[in-house]
């Protein structure tokens, strides 16, 4: 059985070598993706330094489970992007939560914001009973809006 990849951190950006380390990946193939997926634009700073976001992490992750797990070829996987993208499940520039089981969940710019204004995406030390609490109420909140549609 092959090693599941690693959780990815409550962070904002991250660097090229941390999602290469995170998705399984060197950084010349995700460089090489960059060409290949149009949806996949990270932001480049100084010394055209790439900055990923978590959705791009996530997109990347679907890249490469599409290519290596299910053995799409890139054109193939591309196809796939994008018939995802018009379906609305892809949301290549959104913040999006994604937790085991559930759905994606995506933030509001305000949610993001008032969530970032309380520390709860950079704190370190929250316990796993915290977080199962907060899935717990993000799947009845999830119930409560699919009653209401």
């Amino acid at each position: 059985m092959e090693n599941p990849l690693p959780i990815i951190p409550a962070k904002r950006y991250f660097t090229i070598g941390e999602v290469g380390d995170l998705c399984g990946v060197k950084p010349h193939v995700l460089r090489y993706w960059e060409q290949e997926f149009t949806q996949l634009r990270p932001m480049k700073r100084r010394g055209n330094r790439r900055y990923y976001q978590h959705h791009e992490v996530l997109m990347i992750r679907r890249i490469r489970d599409l290519l290596y797990d299910q053995g799409f070829t890139i054109s193939g996987a591309r196809n796939k992007m994008q018939e995802l993208l018009e379906q609305g499940r892809v949301h290549p520039s959104s913040d999006e939560v994604f937790l085991s089981g559930v759905e994606v969940i995506e933030m509001s710019e305000s949610m993001a914001q008032g969530l970032e204004s309380i520390d709860v995406l950079n704190a370190a030390d929250v316990s796993l009973n915290s977080w199962t609490q907060v899935r717990r109420e993000l799947l009845s909140i999830r119930d409560l809006l699919a009653v209401k549609s």
